[in-house]
């Protein structure tokens, strides 16, 4: 398992799955250990993917400093994993949280991106919000399976001012196209590969500058894919869209009854679009 050191000192690790020219992949959660995206539905067959444990998670030490935690401030994590690789310009996938991340990355470094994938990304550092209506919208689309009451009862509960601890369980299903054994165990496996510490200071006060993260990614040269599952809340098919206009070169692709972990519920679709963007350039 390689390893280096962060701007910091704290020792990053990361794991590398496949062959071909590397993409450095970054994982949600937030705060989540890389281990939860698995090859990607088989992307290793096109490329060389660089999993990242992000500080304080997976096989990656803890800071000493938990404000290190802060979404803005793993970007510098990013660009030092670049420079470890020695690499002039990335390819670079982010997921979920780590869209934010991602983002982030390329309108702080725009000449060292070469391409941008965003995968079900979450859209705070553009000053996009998903909202309770969004959600409801989603799972409406779910009516029909049968843990979908369930999972009602959950968003009101929610809208009511309970915590999402408390309903967490029956919202799971909605994550996911399709509410199989291997969805179930991948939803099971977060609990041990989060940082609860860490997550709480991802989004700290500070995080996010929306209206100087559009300016400067106006200079991004680099083309961008935005990738939406059909039945995701967060961001739905909108959101993922809205986005997407924010690059010069940004596009957007909708995965049919894909959730929140698209490469899960339709491994050949998801992988066929986002290698034959990559290709392109």
């Amino acid at each position: 398992m390689p390893t280096f050191s962060a701007y910091d000192g704290t020792e990053l690790a990361y794991h590398e799955k496949g062959d071909g020219e590397p993409l450095l992949c970054l994982p949600g959660g937030p705060m989540r250990a890389s281990a939860y995206l698995g090859d990607l539905g088989g992307l290793t067959a096109h490329r060389r993917l660089i999993l990242l444990d992000l500080r304080g998670t997976g096989d990656s030490a803890a800071p000493d400093d938990p404000a290190t935690y802060r979404c803005d401030r793993l970007v510098d994590d990013v660009e030092a994993l670049r420079e470890h690789l020695g690499l002039d310009r990335v390819d670079l996938l982010g997921h979920s949280a780590s869209g934010n991340i991602a983002t982030l990355y390329a309108a702080r470094h725009p000449k060292r991106v070469r391409t941008l994938v965003l995968v079900a990304p979450a859209t705070q550092s553009l000053g996009l919000t998903v909202t309770d209506r969004d959600h409801r919208a989603a799972a409406a689309l779910r009516a029909d399976e049968p843990w979908y009451p369930a999972a009602e009862a959950a968003l009101d509960k929610l809208a009511a001012g309970g915590s999402f601890a408390e309903v967490a369980d029956a919202l799971a299903p909605l994550a996911y196209g399709r509410w199989d054994a291997a969805a179930q165990a991948h939803r099971a496996a977060s609990a041990s590969e989060k940082n609860a510490e860490a997550a709480a200071a991802f989004y700290g006060d500070g995080a996010f500058d929306p209206a100087a993260t559009r300016a400067a990614l106006t200079e991004l040269a680099a083309p961008v894919l935005v990738l939406a599952g059909e039945w995701d809340g967060g961001p739905n098919p909108a959101h993922a869209e809205e986005l997407a206009a924010f690059f010069p070169h940004g596009v957007r692709q909708v995965q049919p009854r894909g959730g929140h972990f698209p490469w899960l519920d339709d491994p050949e679709w998801f992988v066929r679009r986002v290698a034959g963007f990559l290709a392109q350039d």
